[in-house]
């Protein structure tokens, strides 16, 4: 192991890793893998799943490797390969050279089932999906024997054949294993083993006409490749049984399958068809559109892969479902870009300020901090002139009480730059205030004033002549409900979509040291937020994603007491 501890508490998988060490049970050997379908694009859900099982190899001096079960052509594309070896070395992991997809092992899977035909535990079976279903049974009631399940190994054999030569149409004959009809687990009541599916394989093209399902395939992927700890979610705890049954037809070796409950976050939805639902219906923009749960949507707005690895690490792993607070993961985000974020100055809404007092013609470079969490990162030189912007909700003719913001009379402090007041309100024909006239104090820059008076509030800003116009995207919650999945009588998860979870102001400005910044930069933008440069930034014209705000909910739910929470 190299980053547990004795001090450590391993989670119950962790744990089992431990103790098959002390009794050798695999003879020392940790081998893990990452198995995606690649049906869609990975979401936050797989990231756990693929730091655990990385993790797990990476601690204890073992291997994972990256397998795709391609066993379903008709929704697999070369895309999602792509995006999913992308995005698992985005998050920092390495399966060296053990890059496999199950369609390596199409010609094994079907020597195998030809063995469990020759045992007589399988045969080649006529009734339509229908009839299968009709013929399964209840939970409460047993299932009956399929009028083709006594066969002869012969004629099994002989058909099983002829359905991979492409003999019979589509639908028309299946493998099963022959197990138990009135099996209480019905997974193991004559399991569909193959089936004739006619499309073209993104690997294999079309020399295959039939497919192993997932139950048949995945436990002799396992096997071939030599893996000890089969990690699954728990929906495959009923499976188990079925996986260790199809290996122990066959004198191969047995890997161990584990189960842990799967993540599941408030304000998404996790099942890769509800959200391809999404991006096919145009109800976002692509499987990385930044609202989207998946990680090339959380990458291009901005999270960074050091934060969704140390959110899964905080998670940690057990056997009970439940839902985290997607605040959680916010916090682990700001958390990590707190730290590593070069802080700029931008204003996405602006308004003008004239300092009347100030030179026409004079520009000042003045010092600011790149990064007071990181003091090797230096400064920068930002420009300050006669004209500025500010936010326009720093400003308030007529302010209540408790506002320390510019107001008419009032002073306040210029980050990094001088203590201005507020002398004139410049108001268009509607009454809408266009612009402020504001007086400075030469004394005060960079600091304190000399005689002792105080500010209460420090603003940003930017030199207008100067600044960069950017557009900035808001992006809030894809999802009204925080369990978009638990859908009322009449309703659709889609009912649910925030209207507000995604706002764009096209007349924003950046200071100009980041006018070079590349996509996916991050950056903090001072008392706004965190923002990161979406890839729709072309020369001359940026582009930022606000990946979070500043303010941490789950911060302050942590210093609540206990009585408050409940």
């Amino acid at each position: 192991m190299t980053e547990n501890n004795s001090e450590q508490r391993l989670d119950f998988i962790r744990q089992m890793v431990v103790e098959d060490n002390k009794s050798g049970k695999w003879k020392g050997r940790v081998a893990t893998r990452f198995p995606p379908e690649p049906n869609g694009y990975l979401h936050i859900g797989h990231a756990k799943s693929i730091c655990l099982n990385f993790g797990i190899a990476s601690e204890f001096g073992g291997t994972c490797n990256l397998r795709f079960d391609d066993t379903n052509p008709e929704k697999e594309e070369q895309e999602y390969v792509d995006s999913i070896t992308d995005n698992v070395k985005w998050l920092g992991w390495d399966w060296q050279d053990r890059l496999y997809f199950a369609s390596d092992y199409f010609q094994q899977m079907y020597d195998f089932a030809v063995h469990i035909i020759e045992s007589g535990k399988a045969y080649v079976c006529d009734q339509t999906a229908d009839q299968v279903r009709e013929y399964r049974g209840t939970l409460t009631q047993p299932g009956k024997n399929s009028p083709f399940r006594n066969r002869s190994i012969e004629e099994n054999i002989d058909l099983f054949e002829r359905m991979r030569k492409g003999e019979f149409a589509d639908g028309t004959k299946t493998l099963r294993a022959k197990i138990d009809m009135a099996h209480p687990n019905l997974n193991l009541r004559d399991p569909i083993m193959y089936r004739i599916l006619r499309a073209t394989h993104h690997r294999t093209g079309d020399t295959w006409c039939i497919y192993p399902t997932y139950d048949w395939a995945h436990g002799l992927e396992d096997s071939i490749e030599g893996i000890t700890h089969s990690i699954c979610t728990l929906e495959f705890e009923n499976h188990r049984p079925l996986y260790d049954w199809f290996i122990d037809q066959l004198p191969i070796h047995h890997p161990q399958q584990i189960e842990f409950a799967r993540l599941n976050l408030t304000y998404t939805v996790m099942s890769k068809r509800k959200l391809l639902q999404l991006v096919e219906q145009n109800l976002v923009k692509g499987w990385d559109d930044p609202r989207m749960p998946t990680i090339s949507g959380m990458r291009r707005r901005g999270y960074s892969p050091e934060s969704i690895r140390n959110f899964c690490t905080l998670i940690g792993i057990n056997k009970f479902n439940s839902t985290i607070d997607i605040a959680l993961l916010e916090h682990c985000l700001r958390e990590d870009l707190n730290k590593t974020s070069s802080r700029v100055m931008a204003v996405i809404n602006p308004l003008k300020v004239v300092i009347d007092n100030y030179p026409d013609d004079q520009t000042e470079m003045l010092d600011a901090v790149n990064n007071p969490e990181d003091p090797s990162a230096g400064i920068r030189k930002v420009p300050f002139s006669k004209v500025l912007y500010i936010e326009q909700d720093d400003f308030m003719e007529n302010p209540p009480k408790k506002f320390f913001r510019l107001s008419p009379g009032r002073e306040v402090r210029l980050r990094y730059a001088y203590f201005i007041t507020c002398t004139n309100v410049v108001k268009d024909s509607a009454g809408k205030i266009t612009e402020l006239h504001c007086t400075y104090d030469p004394a005060t820059r960079g600091g304190d004033a000399p005689d002792g008076r105080k500010v209460k509030s420090t603003i940003h800003w930017l030199s207008a002549k100067d600044a960069i116009k950017a557009e900035v995207r808001l992006y809030d919650h894809l999802f009204t409900s925080a369990n978009p999945d638990d859908v009322p009588e009449g309703k659709k998860f889609t009912d649910f979509l925030n209207p507000d979870s995604l706002k764009t102001l096209d007349n924003c400005f950046i200071e100009p040291s980041i006018a070079n910044a590349k996509p996916l930069n991050r950056f903090q933008f001072e008392r706004l937020g965190y923002f990161s440069v979406d890839i729709d930034s072309r020369p001359g014209k940026l582009v930022f994603n606000r990946t979070t705000t500043l303010k941490d909910s789950w911060a302050k739910i942590q210093q609540k007491p206990t009585a408050d929470l409940i």
